[in-house]
């Protein structure tokens, strides 16, 4: 296997600020910032602005569109085209 052919593999800390829910995981991401974790060392931390704990499907505050109601309207403004 080729020397320095692959970036380091450590682990990263990722962080969502908006929900303030950060976990712990192997990346090869880096960053200039650090966090200390709950197992009193220090990590890099990346901070992303959608996770599982902010994201409407994950969290179940997501809105479901009427697309038949859309439908409906659309026909009722513009009638059926006749042949």
């Amino acid at each position: 296997m080729k020397k320095n052919l692959h970036p380091a593999y450590r682990p990263v800390v990722f962080r969502d600020p908006s929900a303030g829910y950060a976990f712990l995981t192997r990346s090869t991401l880096t960053s200039d910032r650090t966090v200390e974790w709950e197992d009193g060392r220090t990590y890099p931390v990346i901070d992303v602005d959608v996770s599982s704990a902010s994201h409407p499907f994950y969290t179940g505050k997501g809105r479901i569109l009427d697309t038949a109601g859309r439908v409906e309207r659309f026909k009722q403004r513009y009638g059926r085209a006749t042949s």
